[in-house]
């Protein structure tokens, strides 16, 4: 697909795979990157530091560990601090020229996150919209999914509904559920029409933030790793969840003549 056929797949569809985003040598760095921040985690929570709340334990996991011993973790919030890989990740060329295609030269991050299913332990995503949960007006921010091991439907690859990002903003309920658990409280969604993101490691998804996306349980004995990126254009409001004065600060990942970071002050 050229740019412009990509862009309007995105438009149309609100999501679109981007194959071979990833070098093999750069998945392997990543995977053992993972690893490494495992033992971060470990070693956090033992010692109770606050920073340990960035790391979370799969929450059906018990008392269960991982075959090498490692934490059960589901996720691994604001990546960008505890690893200079996934901080340079954030800033891949091939990755920030996809992104910039979709909404504009200027790019801040929004999110950088590792997401987490464990072989027989990653539980399922309920059905969503990611924009329900992000307090950023207008709702048009674009996560991308880089798949850190092959994802299919057997260890939980992303499902996402064609042009669901039409639908407007709705209320959704719990994220994480249970395997025996429905897959989302909401009745109009047709599970037929889901396309499975199933991808090699190194490629990738992208979604528009209004776009319904979920994933189901990992049950087979492969990781289903992945790194999510959130970024969006300035012409974005930041909404936030107090008062008027509300602020938060953005690193500038392209654009804005050189500025690595924007302050924004939550819209009235």
């Amino acid at each position: 697909m050229t740019p412009q056929d990509q862009k309007a797949h995105f438009e149309d569809q609100g999501y679109l795979m981007l194959r071979g985003l990833l070098t093999p040598e750069e998945v392997v760095e990543c995977q053992d990157e993972v690893k490494r921040l495992h033992d971060v985690a470990a070693k956090l929570k033992e010692s109770g530091d606050p920073d340990g709340g960035n790391f979370q334990l799969e929450p059906y996991a018990g008392d269960e560990s991982q075959t090498d011993g490692r934490l059960v973790l589901r996720k691994i919030e604001n990546t960008r601090r505890f690893s200079d890989v996934f901080h340079r990740l954030a800033q891949h060329p091939r990755l920030i020229a996809a992104v910039q295609n979709l909404i504009g030269p200027d790019l801040l991050l929004f999110r950088s996150t590792l997401m987490l299913k464990p072989a027989f332990h990653g539980s399922q995503h309920a059905y969503h919209q990611d924009s329900a949960y992000w307090p950023m007006r207008p709702p048009t921010l674009v996560a991308v999914s880089i798949a850190l091991n092959d994802a299919t439907p057997e260890n939980g690859c992303i499902k996402v509904i064609p042009k669901s990002h039409e639908w407007g903003l709705q209320e959704w309920g719990n994220i994480t559920r249970k395997d025996d658990e429905a897959s989302s409280d909401r009745g109009h969604i047709d599970e037929s029409m889901a396309v499975e993101a199933a991808l090699t490691a190194g490629s990738a998804v992208a979604f528009h933030s209004l776009c319904v996306h979920g994933s189901g349980p990992n049950k087979s004995p492969n990781s289903r790793n992945t790194a999510l990126y959130a970024y969006f254009s300035p012409n974005v409001r930041y909404v936030g969840r107090g008062s008027s004065a509300d602020a938060r600060t953005f690193p500038v990942i392209a654009g804005l003549d050189g500025q690595t970071e924007l302050t924004l002050t939550a819209a009235d």
